[in-house]
């Protein structure tokens, strides 16, 4: 299965996405902020990355404008974690480069659809041929 990489700094949260992740058979990989998660990505080059909005310091969407940036982590596709639902946040949250988002509290069917979804997306993709 997949390589996951959560960036989530609440317990609770990390704990279900990782045991819902895992569940299927992806291997998780964890960060409680941006710059630990940002590490990670380089380094690890994960199949996705869920990334939580709201993290201590640089914000989930200034982490996802940087990985988008890079050469090295920008095909990394980013779903949004965020309790933010309010009219106008998924434009914000796509402004930054998330290729989708999930709202909490999670609704593990739609967790787990909306990931397998992003992933069935990039092993689909046709590579640019210029």
């Amino acid at each position: 299965m997949a390589k996951i990489l959560v960036i989530e700094d609440n317990p609770a949260n990390m704990a279900l996405a990782t045991f819902l992740l895992q569940s299927v058979g992806h291997a998780v990989l964890s960060a409680t902020d941006a710059e630990a998660g940002l590490t990670l990505a380089r380094d690890q080059q994960p199949d996705l990355i869920l990334m939580d909005i709201q993290l201590p310091g640089m914000d989930g969407l200034k982490a996802t404008a940087l990985l988008k940036q890079e050469d090295s982590t920008r095909a990394i596709p980013v779903i949004a974690l965020t309790a933010l639902a309010m009219s106008g946040d998924e434009e914000r949250i796509r402004a930054a480069g998330c290729d989708g988002y999930i709202a909490k509290p999670f609704a593990y069917r739609e967790f787990l659809a909306t990931i397998a979804a992003q992933l069935a997306r990039e092993v689909h993709a046709v590579p640019n041929e210029s």
